[in-house]
């Protein structure tokens, strides 16, 4: 066994990019990818311009690849309120079929073995992960990162407690062509039950996607009947349905989103993105934090192996970083979810954000980071 060899299990935002960072460093890497690139996923698609720094660091442009340069958000309520500010930092918005698909180029350029097969087990004994995936075998590593996403089989193979409490979330996904949509804005509309979040990601391409209860989504018969009966309620909606074309076979979803906590090391696993913990969407940073979260790991386990400190203290100061790092945000996004699943509240809370520029931006400063220090 090469005591420098680390698995990633997850080849999504979070687990690409610590695998760039890793490999970028001379570490040997390998990479588990249930599906193959390019694909899409359910995603806001919107990230927050604190990580381009560290994505500059590793050599990866993503205005080169026609991401959209984003400093407005507009927010509505389903009354028709309109609230438009400045974005404190701005961010960027491009699809992750696009983004997820960059970043696995530059890590098989670097010498990443990148294996699109499913892990059936993971175990840990002597120091060492034996991992074994469905059709490639077993493998070993010394350590082991937690990339596989906000829900995954990987979570009941290792018996996380989140995994067996219901959740009362959904989200839809889909792109749109629309012409007119203006590529420097990120609008957010609410609806009775949720809300929707639009941004261009493409050429001629608007990312929608929406987080909805179950109890709102399961009175109707399919998300086409939702759409036109719920979401369109809200008059902006309801225009970008009017005047958009479904650019997808159909929309994808996700069921069971969980904002549970989860502990961030997991059978001596490193898990980062939102293996690690998962930032309630409207807050719209989960993609940067899941970013930071790789550089975080990386630097870690470069410094621990050159240094050979010991397997503990590793993961001692990995969850200490990640709280020092998110727990803030984590705790703002799960205030939020409660003041949603609560009807008085959440109205009271919708009206006041649509009343209040002032509000809006705190809210959006406390879920967001400072551009991360390269060093």
């Amino acid at each position: 066994m090469n005591l420098e060899q680390i698995g990633i299990l997850g080849g999504g935002l979070a687990g690409l990019t610590a695998a760039i960072h890793l490999a970028s460093k001379g570490f040997s890497v390998t990479l588990f990818e249930k599906q193959s690139y390019p694909h899409h996923k359910v995603c806001g698609e919107y990230v927050s311009n604190e990580v381009l720094p560290y994505l500059k660091s590793l050599d990866v442009d993503v205005f080169s690849q026609d991401a959209k340069s984003i400093d407005t958000l507009q927010w509505t309520t389903l009354n028709a309120r309109t609230t438009q500010i400045k974005l404190p930092l701005g961010g960027f918005g491009m699809s992750r079929y696009a983004l997820d698909n960059i970043l696995y180029k530059k890590a098989k350029a670097l010498g990443v073995t990148v294996i699109c097969d499913t892990v059936t087990t993971i175990n840990f004994n002597a120091e060492v992960f034996r991992v074994e995936a469905q059709q490639q075998g077993q493998f070993t590593f010394q350590y082991v990162i937690g990339a596989f996403g906000k829900r995954s089989t990987l979570d009941k193979i290792l018996n996380r407690t989140f995994i067996e409490k219901k959740t009362q979330w959904m989200a839809v996904k889909a792109h749109y062509h629309c012409d007119d949509f203006a590529e420097n804005t990120v609008e957010l509309h609410n609806f009775n039950g949720g809300y929707c979040g639009l941004s261009k990601v493409g050429t001629n391409a608007v990312n929608c996607c929406y987080l909805s209860t179950y109890e709102s989504f399961q009175r109707h018969k399919d998300i086409d009947t939702f759409q036109k009966t719920v979401l369109s309620q809200n008059s902006h909606l309801k225009d970008f349905f009017n005047r958009s074309k479904l650019a997808f076979d159909k929309p994808l979803t996700i069921a069971q989103i969980s904002f549970e906590d989860k502990p961030t090391i997991e059978q001596h696993i490193l898990m980062i993105g939102d293996s690690a913990g998962l930032i309630h969407p409207l807050c719209g940073n989960g993609m940067a934090m899941a970013i930071h979260s790789a550089k975080l790991v990386a630097e870690l386990l470069i410094k621990g192996i050159q240094q050979k400190k010991s397997r503990h203290e590793i993961e001692e100061n990995y969850t200490n970083l990640w709280k020092q790092h998110f727990s803030k945000r984590l705790k703002t996004g799960a205030m939020l979810q409660k003041i949603l699943l609560n009807p008085t509240a959440s109205k009271l809370a919708i009206n006041s954000v649509g009343k209040s520029p002032w509000l809006l931006k705190q809210i959006i400063k406390s879920t967001h980071g400072k551009p991360i220090d390269v060093c």
